[in-house]
């Protein structure tokens, strides 16, 4: 059974799934659909063309959906989808993506949004990331899975930061950081490989120990972006111990367009 409260105000052409739950004095709009077994907390406002999956907790003073800050706005029907069993925590603010790039911003499922952070239009987040709080993601960054972005890190727009990398708290990222890359501060840097993460996600030892030497060809070696990027692609094709998650590290080197963290 849907629950909402009386005080709420959603408009008839709003689409609520099953057991959606809506506190007091939420507002939700006239394109919004919420899956089932979501909860959205008081005061929260979700607006836009949005589509919000199902098992979703969004706490109080949330902003969903709103226009993208971006001064070439001029009322697009842009839209914002976010996955299944996000937990989306106080004052965290996402919004629609704009006509200039794919017309979409899009966050994952199992994402753990703290206070505060907020992603900007056209921002592509995975699965299974953490956003500490007061984070910030400019448009059109790009997010992969595992990835965990310590509090008040800041990141410019079209950045992208590959899966399972991780940055310190107030890390201010200007440049691409490869997958498997723990960097911080301002300007991030690279401190080696988040080699706890990946314990704790399975990854066996052997795999660990090749994305490490990887890390040392791309980073302590000498050479060049696209040197160190075919050197790589090699250690990949060998088909040993890691080859698969070498070969995503060289891909992304292949996708960089602002150059990466040193």
């Amino acid at each position: 059974m849907t629950r909402v409260h009386p005080s709420a105000i959603i408009d008839p052409k709003a689409e609520l799934g099953d057991d959606v739950e809506v506190g007091a004095y939420a507002l939700i709009g006239p394109n919004v659909r919420v899956g089932e077994g979501t909860t959205v907390g008081p005061h929260t406002v979700i607006e836009g063309h949005t589509s919000i999956g199902r098992r979703n907790r969004i706490f109080q003073f949330a902003s969903i959906g709103a226009a993208p800050q971006d001064k070439k706005y001029r009322g697009e029907p842009t839209r914002l989808e976010i996955g299944d069993d996000n937990t989306i925590r106080e004052f965290v603010t996402l919004n629609c993506g704009t006509a200039q790039d794919v017309g979409v911003t899009r966050v994952g499922h199992d994402n753990w949004i703290m206070a505060y952070v907020h992603i900007a239009h056209d921002c592509q987040v995975g699965d299974h990331t953490i956003f500490a709080n007061s984070t910030n993601l400019a448009g059109h960054v790009e997010v992969g899975d595992w990835v965990i972005l310590g509090g008040y890190t800041g990141v410019h727009q079209f950045c992208k930061i590959g899966a399972h990398a991780m940055t310190g708290v107030g890390t201010v990222v200007l440049h691409d950081i490869p997958p498997f890359v723990m960097a911080s501060g301002n300007t991030a840097q690279a401190h080696g490989i988040n080699s706890e993460g990946l314990r704790r996600r399975g990854f066996a030892n052997e795999t660990i120990n090749e994305i490490r030497r990887a890390y040392r060809t791309l980073y302590k070696s000498g050479l060049t972006l696209e040197a160190a990027r075919t050197q790589l692609a090699g250690q990949a094709a060998e088909g040993g111990a890691g080859s698969a998650e070498i070969g995503t590290l060289a891909s992304f080197l292949a996708s960089v367009s602002r150059g990466i963290v040193r």
